[in-house]
């Protein structure tokens, strides 16, 4: 599945340390109920949409401003103005490594603002604000924070540095143009350099000890001599040394020492000077290929064999007859080592393939050491030609080798019996060894575990606002609901007829105050009874049979009943049934009784 993600979208999350990635993964995956790491493959497979939301999942966005902040009060405070004192004058870089949503960013802005005055901060200082997740920095671009995110910043800084817009706060545009966002890998992208101040905050802590070695010297590369790194509170770079020295160890600040080891780059090698209009004939070519010293088969782009050298052919016992077969009929192609997958991933791959190493045994017990080199080959349009296997012998190299493992051998021999009349001291320096090993291996051990609980506060807090969020909104909705019953019940007690809402089961749902003062049933004794069983002085018998027709699409129906109150007085009402519809479909039907006016006259004050 990881190397789904980084073939289709380009994210390489090898890097990252297993546990806590598997966790979020596994997040995602009981959110859209799937079991199996196989079944969520094949649904990033078929759903693009799906990538975004595991995205989302995997890079935790928890920022805040001035987070931790007795760090920020030791930079601000003592390291900024030490930079700005070795640099009064010209242009001042910072990089915010991993920025999610910006806040270190424009903390960091603030910081120097403050220092530099506002004209001055505008003139001299860039600030590149990087990250891989795209909807992150889309939020970050935008400079605007709701009242929660912008809680941890003092009133007078914000009051300064942001405008208001309703509820959500904006970063002053004036400053907010010093600061560049844009999508970097520290993994896979070139760092940015020349930088004076590089922050890069509980990033480090995801990845797994070789991807964080790689990446400290990536870092190491941007910053200016003396530069200075600002990590999170869970990261130290203990192994990291010979590139960073620590200014404050408890507020993870650093410094870079050491010359500048700038990245490897592969170079292409300069092709061979030929002279103008000088052809090689073929006859010269192809001896020059059948008496060079190393191996060499050539295929055409099809897998046959086109030309073996002498070598090749004494070697392998090849013969003229080979030519134009199958590469992968000839023994050679699968011993002494399968060259036919090689060959194949060569092309797919559209690279050298090496294979070393590679015992090759003889007739009569001879033994020879290979390294095999599958080269495809393509013409200068980048058409595909065939491929060169070519096989270098390294069995003197090898020989050497064993010989140089053989006098090591013999030299701790040697060493072991000069160390034997010293072992009693030898001792107790490997039992101290032992105990610094020991400690040294509990302090890494202490340090994982406290970057893992870190992680796992930092998955927590970004799910304890998830709920938050989720619980603010079910409560508008609650009072929302409660609201709108309210008014419906004040609705339903001012009409001056009797209401009663009954389900397709002619249960009661709704039981209004008319319909309590005349037949004598409050409504909680009421409701959730069936219409057919109350003992009102209403006949209910007609009135059922004219709510099943209602309820079975006949239209709406009325008629006229003789009925008796709860005071015993007899009165004439009208019932009309309507049929109760939602979203196109009847749910129920609405009873409505109403007094006829000649009773009400007769009897005044009742019903």
């Amino acid at each position: 599945m990881l190397e789904l993600l980084k073939e289709s979208r380009g994210f390489d999350f090898t890097g990252y340390k297993r546990p806590s990635l598997v966790r979020r993964v596994q997040r995602r995956m009981a959110d859209v109920g799937i079991e199996s790491f196989g079944d969520y493959r094949d649904l990033l497979e078929v759903d693009g949409d799906e990538f975004t939301a595991l995205f989302n999942t995997i890079l935790i966005n928890v920022t805040s401003f001035f987070r931790d902040p007795d760090a920020w009060d030791r930079l601000r405070t003592d390291l900024l103005p030490e930079l700005l004192a070795r640099r009064p004058e010209g242009p001042l870089r910072a990089w915010s490594a991993g920025c999610a949503s910006g806040q270190e960013a424009y903390s960091l802005a603030i910081c120097l603002a403050e220092l530099l005055g506002p004209e001055e901060f505008r003139a001299r200082v860039k600030i590149y604000a990087t990250d891989v997740d795209e909807d992150a920095l889309a939020h970050a671009r935008t400079a605007t924070y709701s009242e929660r995110e912008v809680r941890s910043l003092p009133p007078d800084l914000l009051s300064r540095y942001f405008e208001t817009s309703g509820s959500r706060w904006t970063f002053r545009p004036d400053l907010r143009r010093s600061v560049i966002f844009g999508r970097a890998d520290l993994v896979q992208d070139a760092p940015i350099s020349h930088v004076d101040l590089l922050l890069c905050r509980n990033t480090l802590m995801y990845l797994n000890a070789e991807t964080q070695a790689r990446i400290a010297e990536r870092l190491h590369y941007s910053l200016n001599p003396e530069g200075t790194l600002f990590l999170g509170k869970a990261e130290m770079l203990l192994s990291q040394s010979a590139l960073f020295t620590p200014i404050d160890l408890k507020n993870r600040l650093f410094r870079r020492v050491g010359p500048s080891r700038a990245p490897l780059r592969v170079t292409a090698a300069a092709p061979l000077p030929v002279s103008a209009g000088a052809d090689v004939p073929a006859a010269l070519r192809a001896e020059a290929i059948a008496a060079s010293p190393v191996a060499q088969i050539v295929l055409d782009a099809t897998g046959r064999v086109v030309l073996t050298n002498h070598r090749a052919d004494t070697l392998f016992g090849l013969s003229p007859h080979d030519a134009g077969r199958p590469f992968q009929d000839l023994e050679v192609s699968y011993r002494p080592v399968e060259l036919r997958s090689a060959v194949d991933q060569a092309h797919s791959q559209r690279r050298t393939v090496w294979i070393r190493n590679v015992e090759w045994r003889r007739g009569r017990g001879e033994r020879e050491w290979l390294d095999v080199q599958v080269v495809p080959l393509r013409s200068p349009q980048g058409v595909d030609l065939g491929t060169a296997v070519v096989f270098v012998d390294v069995t003197r190299s090898r020989q050497l080798q064993d010989e140089l493992e053989e006098a090591h051998r013999q030299l701790e021999t040697a060493y072991e019996e000069l160390q034997s009349t010293n072992e009693e001291l030898e001792t107790t320096n490997e039992e101290l060894q032992s105990t610094v090993e020991e400690l040294e291996t509990t302090n890494e051990e202490l340090h994982s575990t406290n970057e893992e609980l870190e992680t796992m506060n930092e998955e927590l807090q970004s799910m304890n606002d998830e709920l938050q969020a989720s619980n603010h909104e079910l409560r508008l909705r609650t009072d929302e609901v409660g609201s709108l019953n309210t008014y419906m019940d004040g609705v339903f007690a001012s009409l001056r007829v009797g209401v009663a809402v009954v389900d397709p089961d002619l249960r009661v749902r709704v039981w209004n105050a008319w319909a309590v003062d005349a037949w004598g049933l409050r409504a909680d004794e009421v409701v959730g009874e069936h219409l057919l069983t109350l003992d009102t002085g209403l006949p209910l018998q007609r009135v059922g049979a004219a709510v099943r027709a209602v309820l079975a699409g006949e239209g709406d129906a009325s008629l006229v009943e003789a009925a008796v109150n709860r005071r015993g007085r007899p009165l004439t009402v009208t019932v009309t049934v309507s049929a109760l519809a939602e979203a196109g479909s009847v749910t129920g039907a609405v009873v409505v009784m109403e007094q006829v006016a000649a009773d009400r006259a007769a009897a005044p004050g009742e019903g």
